[in-house]
């Protein structure tokens, strides 16, 4: 990750990191052939005043456990939030100006898909107080978007992005590359049309076969080709490059921003602080902070829809998982996570958050020597745009 640079600054404590509420909308019009994610489809109508009810419950019982807490992001992700009414967003985002004390002004995303019918919604969310939208957009054409199992035309996404930039103070969306059949110019000239329409920031994430899903049946069976790896990685490289050209340098692998424009709520996550998750199959990561070293708890809920909303009638919550981490887990969760940022990761908190570890200095000098990774001369250790591609050789040899 290299040109115009993000700072070389990592944030030193859970304060700084931010606490956010991540609130999952589970629910797809379909469901795409490269998606691993927790999406589910449904022939009836949603009954929306119902699931409202269950993510108020769910919010009040996650308050109980974070008082005193100041809220910097919230995030509807799914699915695809923007299938909600937006009456229904706002009645979320009441319950939680009611619970919590969030910031003025903070981060209010929510992800949509950029469909005709959706798009004519903007307006609404916008009223109920959402300011910030990311759109699936995921390629520039439209015999790709086919195959991605997209809904949505190149024209309609180009119409969506306008009324989004028409409707919100800030406007992202999502492109994927490496895809079957891509090659290395046509993703350049894809890249180059998504920078002329981008307003401050971009994600751009290279294609994964995820277990379970359609295109991992296909790549199987040898029904579906990606590009080998030498290009992929040349197209990473070709990302980083235009897009920091472009004044969108990355501050995480896969997301690029203007300078001040980077995702709030994502940065919580990356920053490894703490953060609330409600919906079916949610994720959260909850400070203790009574313990020592103010040891964090994994939750997470149950994944199916139905059996969520009839957990959280029962118990007020629909949580399956909430597993104490070990320091050993903490600091290496923080390692997965903060090398993915430009701005690096701290060697204090580090410490402070595994229970004492120190990194190996001969082998922290070997992995500068090699071009993997970069100090600042003091606490601060960051990925190099070589080593950003090799991430999890380069964690778990910091790890060792």
């Amino acid at each position: 990750m290299s040109g115009p640079d993000h700072a070389f600054a990592p944030v030193a404590s859970d304060a700084e990191a931010g606490f956010g509420i991540y609130v999952h909308w589970p629910f797809c019009a379909a469901k795409c052939p490269y998606c691993d994610f927790n999406s589910h489809v449904r022939a009836a109508p949603i009954d929306q005043p119902r699931y409202v009810r269950a993510f108020e419950a769910e919010l009040r019982t996650m308050a109980q456990r974070t008082p005193g807490r100041r809220v910097s992001s919230i995030f509807f992700g799914g699915g695809t939030p923007s299938l909600m009414e937006p009456s229904t967003v706002g009645a979320i985002l009441r319950c939680i100006e009611d619970l919590w004390d969030v910031e003025e002004g903070a981060e209010v995303t929510l992800e949509a898909n950029p469909t005709s019918v959706e798009a004519d919604r903007f307006a609404g969310f916008r009223r109920e107080g959402v300011n910030r939208v990311s759109l699936g957009v995921q390629a520039m054409n439209d015999k790709d978007l086919d195959a991605l199992g997209r809904k949505h035309s190149v024209a309609e996404a180009l119409r969506a992005v306008g009324i989004a930039r028409g409707a919100f103070d800030r406007v992202s969306f999502d492109l994927i590359y490496a895809r079957p059949g891509q090659s290395i110019a046509q993703w350049e000239d894809e890249l180059c049309q998504a920078l002329d329409l981008a307003a401050d920031h971009l994600s751009l994430y290279q294609l994964t076969i995820e277990p379970g899903t359609q295109f991992e049946m296909l790549y199987k069976a040898g029904r579906l080709e990606v590009p080998d790896p030498e290009v992929a990685e040349a197209m990473f490289l070709r990302t980083q490059a235009l897009t920091a050209n472009r004044d969108l340098a990355a501050y995480e692998i896969s997301n690029h921003a203007a300078s001040g424009a980077a995702c709030q709520h994502n940065l919580v996550y990356w920053r490894y602080g703490e953060y609330v998750g409600v919906g079916p199959g949610a994720h959260g990561r909850l400070v203790r902070a009574e313990t020592d070293f103010r040891q964090r708890i994994a939750t997470s809920a149950e994944r199916y829809p139905e059996h969520w909303l009839a957990r959280v009638e029962q118990f007020g919550h629909g949580l399956t998982v909430e597993d104490p981490l070990t320091a050993e887990e903490m600091g290496d969760e923080y390692l997965v996570m903060g090398l993915r940022l430009r701005e690096g990761i701290s060697r204090q908190r580090y410490e402070a958050l595994s229970g004492g570890r120190q990194f190996d200095e001969r082998q922290v000098a070997l992995m500068i020597e090699q071009g993997f990774i970069e100090s600042d001369g003091g606490d601060g250790l960051r990925a190099t745009r070589e080593g950003s591609f090799l991430l999890d050789a380069v964690v778990a040899d910091l790890a060792a």
